[in-house]
């Protein structure tokens, strides 16, 4: 067995940033930015008016309540037409422009209007409820760097400076297929030795939980001539994906052929991690394409997918941040485990109280029990031993 942080850097080593392609901001949420954003304007462009009211001089409010001559009106998007001489005041919406020699804004719920006359009722500082030109950003300003991840405040700033084109990586595209002759999709009876196929739909899952595109491989039968037409088309044909995540078929069984087909197409090695879910992995390249040999028990699958292919992934997208967060937390209960070598990664839900997380099992432990699986939020990281105790205090992975 090699250590998780070894086999972990192999391959992350093996995973290389995806190309940057061009595309408009609104089809950029989520992926990473792969240049700086600069702005060749003024946000806002203009003075502008933060609320309803009246645009009068600040001086002319010392000494309120004091009485003005509303000369005009001013909506948004309207363009001032008249100058704010003193004593005046021009009744303004949210939005428009400060007009020539207005100062400030008082809010209209601080005046009173009888026929062309307002009465301020308090006094107001100059730039009073007023939005300076490029008082959010500057021509010339850098307004994102490289490496940005993508929201939709993002794309709302994006917007507000008129940028139709951004430079991002590649969304990413991962090819999942589960593999075996016992597997089967749909409701249909189960015949004797058969089980549904849960792997390929929780990977999917995952990957659009991600934020990545994936793509359904189907199921592919325990024949080297299926298993290399499907590996090949997804690795090496004109549509191939940025990865391929496959599940089963990785352990040392006579009729796992996934082996003998991956050491045929690519460069593969073929792990045997010292961690519990998850030992056994297979990882290499196939042509261009990173190929992740996922275990075939679907909690292994799933927890071999965060160890390994997320964090990889990610660093392929061009994400700074690769793994989830590990925080300390209180174990309510007790976590078992015994010596054999291994880091267990045991399924527990999660509590935040009062700044405290608080965790407790999931349920069953077994790499088949998939319902603990589901009900977990976080992965307690428990070394090499005789497990946790009620009250210890340990290292959780957070999934949600």
């Amino acid at each position: 067995m090699i250590p998780l942080e070894e086999a972990q850097k192999y391959v992350l080593e093996r995973c290389p940033v995806v190309a940057s392609v061009k595309r408009h901001p609104n089809d950029s949420l989520g992926l990473v930015l792969a240049a700086e954003v600069m702005t060749t304007e003024a946000v806002p462009p203009f003075a502008n008016t933060a609320m309803d009211g009246f645009a009068v001089r600040a001086s002319d409010t010392q000494g309120a309540p004091k009485q003005l001559k509303v000369v005009d009106t001013l909506a948004a998007g309207a363009v001032p037409q008249v100058m704010v001489q003193a004593g005046e005041a021009i009744r303004i919406m949210t939005g428009a422009p400060m007009p020539p020699g207005a100062d400030a804004v008082i809010m209209v719920e601080l005046t009173s209007v009888e026929g062309d006359q307002v009465t301020v009722e308090a006094e107001v500082p100059v730039g009073n409820h007023v939005r300076s030109a490029g008082e959010d950003l500057q021509p010339g300003q850098t307004v994102f760097t490289a490496g940005q991840v993508l929201t939709p405040g993002h794309l709302g700033v994006l917007a507000s400076i008129g940028c139709a084109e951004v430079l991002v990586r590649e969304p990413l595209r991962v090819g999942v297929m589960s593999t075996g002759d016992e597997l089967i999709d749909g409701p249909q009876p189960l015949a004797p030795g058969q089980i549904r196929d849960a792997n390929r739909h929780s990977l999917l899952a995952l990957l659009a939980e991600a934020g990545f595109v994936g793509v359904d491989l189907g199921l592919v039968p325990d024949d080297q001539e299926a298993l290399e037409e499907a590996f090949s088309a997804a690795c090496l044909g004109e549509q191939r994906c940025h990865a391929v995540l496959s599940s089963g078929g990785v352990s040392m069984g006579d009729f796992d052929f996934v082996k003998v087909v991956l050491d045929r197409l690519g460069d593969m090695r073929w792990m045997q991690v010292a961690i519990k879910p998850a030992k056994p992995l297979a990882f290499g390249v196939v042509g261009e394409v990173p190929v992740f040999g996922l275990p075939g028990n679907p909690v292994s699958s799933m927890v071999s997918f965060e160890l390994f292919a997320r964090p990889a992934l990610r660093a392929m997208a061009g994400h700074g941040e690769l793994e989830r967060p590990r925080v300390l937390a209180t174990l309510e209960g007790a976590l078992p485990r015994h010596l054999d070598g291994k880091t267990h990664f045991s399924r527990v839900t999660a509590t935040l109280v009062d700044g405290r997380y608080w965790v407790r099992s999931a349920g069953g432990q077994g790499s088949h029990q998939l319902s603990a699986m589901a009900a977990a939020d976080a992965l307690a990281v428990l070394s090499d031993g005789t497990g946790a105790q009620d009250g210890d205090q340990v290292e959780v992975l957070l999934l949600r």
